[in-house]
């Protein structure tokens, strides 16, 4: 199903930066869902929302959003969080969607958030998976995060294995299938580069010289300026961005609510299904 179902819906997008690729699906009308991806090895949108697409498409005009940088899209310089939301803004101006819903997932999150601060009345609604706010008793970098550093300083099998258990509560997700088409991906040159910019040791010490910058807020010191209603979604037993980070965007954020999933990781679109999607369903239809 997964093969006809990508053809069906993929298409591409010729914008003045390279091609944005993109999966579409659902009744043409004005409820449109931007579904935007997380980061991490051989992470793309197709990968993270593939068994979520049919179900909000029901209701919504809805778009996967491809990143550029992680294999799919075409690269354009820049660090990825913000080409990511440029992109955003680029493929809903080239589309002519005035406004949107968004739902993202861990980075795409991140990118939801910054998009409505600084285009407030281009998000409708806002549906963040993980990944926001600051680490407020777990450590930092969190168990997940430090796998995934190891992996991107020397990519193997192994490491990629480790970084992908510490995703889910259910480890019996991590087959051998999903093994090989991460790594497969994961070893692409652009993809690679991406994610040294994201995670490698050398990212991480300059994001500590960028966090103690006083001159320089982080996005989540500004999360006060979403004026959009806002669902936090979480696995109770991420291991990548514990739970306690969604304290600070739960106070900051004026509209936010958030929503717990037990015996669940990071992905919570995947590991959380049925629960994600009726509970995101509901916000939305409010």
């Amino acid at each position: 199903m997964d093969a006809t179902y990508y053809e069906e819906t993929q298409a591409a997008l010729i914008t003045d930066e390279g091609v944005i690729r993109y999966h579409e699906a659902g009744e043409e009308n004005d409820d449109v869902l931007l579904l935007l991806h997380g980061s991490g090895p051989g992470v793309n949108g197709w990968r993270n929302y593939r068994g979520n697409l049919a179900f909000f498409a029901k209701t919504h005009h809805v778009y996967i959003v491809e990143f550029p940088g992680f294999g799919v899209s075409d690269p354009v310089e820049g660090h990825p969080v913000l080409t990511a939301g440029k992109s955003v803004i680029r493929f809903m101006d080239a589309l002519g969607i005035s406004s949107a819903a968004v739902v993202g997932n861990s980075m795409g999150g991140v990118v939801g958030i910054n998009l409505a601060i600084k285009y407030p009345d281009r998000i409708t609604k806002l549906v963040t998976i993980g990944g926001v706010g600051p680490n407020v008793f777990s450590s930092s970098p969190s168990e997940g995060l430090r796998l995934l550093q190891e992996f991107t300083d020397a990519p193997d099998r192994d490491k990629l294995v480790r970084w992908l258990t510490s995703m889910v509560y259910d480890r019996s997700l991590v087959t051998d299938e999903l093994i090989e088409e991460r790594w497969e991906a994961a070893t692409d040159p652009e993809a690679q580069k991406t994610a040294a910019m994201m995670y490698s040791s050398a990212a991480f010490e300059m994001q500590q010289k960028f966090m103690a910058d006083a001159d320089i807020a982080p996005y989540w010191a500004m999360m006060h300026k979403v004026k959009c209603p806002t669902l936090l979604t979480w696995g109770r037993d991420d291991r990548v961005s514990p739970p306690d980070m969604a304290m600070v965007p739960m106070r900051l954020i004026p509209k936010a609510e958030l929503h717990i999933f037990p015996e669940c990781g990071h992905w919570v679109m995947i590991e959380a299904k049925e629960a994600f999607e009726s509970t995101v369903a509901a916000f939305l239809a409010r």
